[in-house]
């Protein structure tokens, strides 16, 4: 058991509790003890937080690791001319080439505050070895509490979708590989490591079948289900041409609302989809970065928490957004929201609240997870805040959120220290770098 002390503690609980001065004790199981004002009494190991806020650990809802090996790449594309530019690039994926992406991006994410991240990856090249298990196996190592997608794409341009031949799957094979791929790695249990979820890739790369029987497969095997979903006006159009109806009518018409489903994005959405969004209590994944990047336009954060929609954040694939730092998203969330509906929109709170307890909502392990509370996971971050860059302002949470990017100066997954004194604990920031850098010079003279 420890205890961390002389810390501020935002515990984002249901008051959103908040002590200037406080402690957190992580117990010997991995959960967290006791939390509250002053000094805790007994006599354990402590952590002196002076300086410091302690948040929950930051959880991510929407990324593709492989991407972190083509950034930097049509870079004034929008979404359509992006992915048609990488399509021809991510069908040359392996395994190796994966594992180094996946080992940089997530170690990358555990320095910026994230403590839980899923991915979405949905490019399956026939010879490219088991690209699951090596982003896996990535999370593995570092510590990091993983929530892999299987994604799958199955209506290829020659069939009307936007991808290549090439990084599409058949149909039963995409399904029976994502039955597989639940069976191997799912854990179901409130501590888990690892949990898989079912997840084709978008309207414009995913058949209807396709998309009808995965939500009939995830909701048989007991697990979540995620897409892409309005993103983009080109979305809208292609979805109004092809189907008659908007992304949102069309994802209820197949079985994908819901309160086990979570959709990536959700930019363009209009009062009604919003309505369905809140009645059925499907949650979004907002990725404000990645948006700005690809000049997809601004989600309606305001009116989605009004009308109760789960919202987590996002950092999106590393090709959409080269930043990929999610402790830098909670600023990126609030600056957006303000864009849309002046500095009344969204404060430092709702902001963090996004990153921590609207990110365990999307993922369904808000048991467990997104707040400070007796009896939940000690996923937690303690954020260094008396440094130059935040020095001078008071309020410890509105330094996190409007001040630069904060040192991680100690990160918890379970109890279990993943990140000290902004360093990895189980890896080396340059050894990641360099195998993906090995791994992008191979992908693009391939």
């Amino acid at each position: 058991m420890i205890v961390i002390e002389n810390v501020a503690v935002a515990t984002v609980d249901a008051e959103d509790t908040y002590h200037a001065d406080g402690h957190v004790v992580v117990g010997d199981d991995g959960r967290i003890a006791a939390v509250g004002a002053g000094r805790f009494p007994a006599d354990l190991p402590r952590v002196d937080g002076t300086g410091c806020l302690v948040t929950p650990g930051l959880v991510n809802t929407h990324h593709h690791l492989y991407q972190w090996a083509t950034r930097g790449l049509a870079l004034d594309e929008t979404l359509f001319g992006w992915l048609t530019t990488l399509y021809p690039i991510w069908g040359r994926l392996d395994a190796e080439i994966v594992g180094a992406a996946a080992g940089a991006g997530l170690g990358w994410l555990a320095l910026s505050g994230c403590t839980t991240s899923m991915d979405h990856h949905y490019v399956f090249p026939r010879d490219g070895g088991d690209v699951l298990e090596a982003e896996i196996e990535a999370a593995r190592r570092l510590g990091v509490r993983f929530h892999p997608t299987r994604g799958s794409m199955d209506l290829s341009r020659k069939d009307g979708g936007l991808p290549p031949d090439n990084v599409v799957e058949k149909t039963d094979e995409a399904l029976a590989a994502t039955e597989a791929a639940i069976d191997r790695w799912h854990d179901p249990s409130p501590d888990a490591m690892l949990q898989i979820a079912v997840a084709p890739c978008s309207p414009f790369s995913v058949t209807e079948r396709l998309m009808s029987e995965a939500a009939e497969l995830a909701r048989r095997k007991g697990v979540r289900l995620h897409t892409h979903l309005a993103e983009t006006d080109d979305e809208e159009d292609f979805c109004r041409e092809r189907f008659g109806c908007t992304p949102v009518e069309y994802a209820e018409r197949l079985g994908w609302l819901g309160d086990d489903v979570w959709l990536a994005h959700g930019v363009h959405l209009d009062d009604a989809a919003i309505a369905r969004l809140g009645a059925t209590g499907t949650g979004v994944a907002h990725c404000p970065s990645s948006n700005a990047r690809l000049g997809a336009g601004a989600a309606r954060v305001r009116e989605l928490l009004d009308h109760r929609v789960p919202v987590g954040l996002g950092v999106d694939g590393s090709a959409s957004q080269e930043a990929a730092h999610l402790g830098e998203e909670l600023r990126q969330a609030l600056y957006t929201a303000r864009i849309r509906g002046g500095p009344g929109a969204l404060n430092a709170r709702e902001a963090l609240r996004l990153g921590t307890m609207g990110g365990a909502r999307c993922l369904g392990r808000q048991d467990d997870l997104g707040s400070i509370e007796v009896g939940k996971l000690a996923d937690l971050v303690v954020w260094r805040l008396d440094g130059l860059g935040h020095e001078g302002i008071d309020d410890k949470l509105a330094a996190l959120v409007f001040g630069p990017a904060a040192p991680v100066e100690l990160s918890l997954v379970g109890g279990r220290p993943i990140v000290e004194r902004g360093e990895l604990v189980h890896g080396d920031a340059e050894t990641l770098a360099r195998e993906a850098r090995r791994a992008h010079d191979r992908l693009l003279r391939t």
